[in-house]
């Protein structure tokens, strides 16, 4: 394509990334005042010429419109990358959408096999290209070492705290930072935001809620805001990429937009801090194991879809992997010894799915690789992810 569009959150590494591709293309920061000033009054002077990275385009949409029409004056595949800490086409500023020209990628914070210098995330593709019968050698194999989840959890997936710091303390320190810059500069770009003590106290609902169905009158009546203000902070969360909402399954797509979805954070660590939680929990677990299937779901083409299942007597899976032709359920429990009662939802899925569903996975928090049903196998954590 002519132009790629990198979005992901603020410090996932997409300018680490960016600077890395290729040191051939002219590379511009909107972030330096010069830059986006250029960008705004003189951009053609500013793509001119040769192939162009332009690093927080968020920052200055308009230079979008320049953009398109160098594009269609002389279509050149890799012309332009242009990355983003925000979901361009969730932003109301942005009418210049580049459809047709430009494919859009997401860089989300780094998986824990990517921590550890494996270069990948979980065993997900390798369940679903083999046959059950083989998922116990796959899954045995996995080079990833056990540790604890809960230390995962507490260090999340952004480069610097996850890889380059050491310590809680040191953390701490960098999530108040990145709440701040987040509330008083980045959020301001993406829309006016009446009260940011408002808003603030809407993000550490939200992270108080993970894994529950998102309920936004329910959640602005907790914080003391309208739903309708709590509908567009949660929008706003999500078009970021901190907030991420898992929609329900469904035979019938178009009841998948209908059906209330979970919620969940982009990053657990900086979902705890933000809780002033320090200890996390099963639904913790969940968010952890959801990020891995993210950044995993974001490198496949055609990429599949992240979902959960739930039915009205009950029954639930945590998450279903839709492939398009077929579906593996996934439970998430934070014990280590699962049991045959772990197996409950994922059979009841596969009785209403028969003749799509896989065998499904109990990803549980101890050692144990073990067929706890027909068709049902428990796998430890650090074995999947």
């Amino acid at each position: 394509m002519p132009a790629v569009v990198m979005s992901g959150a603020r410090q996932t590494g997409k300018s680490t990334l960016a600077k890395a591709l290729d040191v051939r293309r002219r590379y511009y920061s909107l972030d330096d005042l010069d830059v986006m000033e250029t960008a705004r009054r003189d951009p053609e002077t500013l793509l001119g010429g040769g192939r162009v990275t332009l690093d927080e385009v968020q920052r200055a949409p308009e230079i979008l419109h320049t953009v398109k029409m160098d594009i269609d004056r002389h279509r050149e595949a890799g012309r332009f990358l242009l990355t983003g800490s925000a979901n361009l086409l969730l932003m109301n500023r942005v009418s210049e959408s580049l459809a047709g020209r430009a494919s859009y990628v997401t860089l989300w914070p780094m998986t824990r096999r990517e921590q550890l210098g494996l270069g990948r995330a979980g065993i997900w593709g390798d369940l679903l290209q083999h046959d059950e019968s083989e998922w116990v050698e796959i899954a045995s194999e996995s080079p990833a070492p056990p540790e604890d989840w809960r230390d995962l959890a507490r260090r999340g997936g952004f480069p610097e705290p996850a890889v380059h710091l050491s310590y809680d303390t040191e953390r701490t320190i960098w999530f108040d930072g990145y709440v701040r810059t987040y509330l008083e500069r980045d959020l301001l770009n993406l829309s006016a935001v009446a009260s940011l003590p408002d808003f603030r106290r809407l993000m550490r609902a939200a992270c108080l809620r993970l894994g529950q169905l998102v309920n936004q009158t329910e959640l602005g009546r907790d914080v003391a805001l309208p739903q309708a203000t709590a509908h567009r902070y949660l929008n706003l969360l999500e078009a970021s990429y901190l907030l991420v909402r898992v929609p329900a399954y469904s035979v019938n797509r178009g009841k998948r937009l209908i059906k209330s979805p979970r919620l969940y954070w982009g990053d657990t660590g900086l979902a705890l801090h933000i809780a002033g939680n320090p200890s996390p929990a099963g639904a913790h677990l969940e968010n952890v194991v959801l990020a891995d299937l993210l950044a995993w779901r974001d490198t496949r083409i055609p990429a599949p879809e992240i979902l959960y299942w739930r039915t009205v007597a009950g029954d639930e899976v945590d998450f279903v992997i839709d492939n398009g032709d077929q579906l593996l359920p996934i439970e998430v429990k934070a014990t280590r010894n699962p049991r045959l009662r772990d197996t409950a939802g994922i059979r009841s899925f596969q009785r209403e799915y028969s003749d799509v569903s896989r065998a499904g996975i109990v990803v549980h928090e101890g050692n144990l690789i073990e067929w706890l049903a027909p068709g049902v196998l428990a796998l430890p954590w650090w074995r999947v992810i």
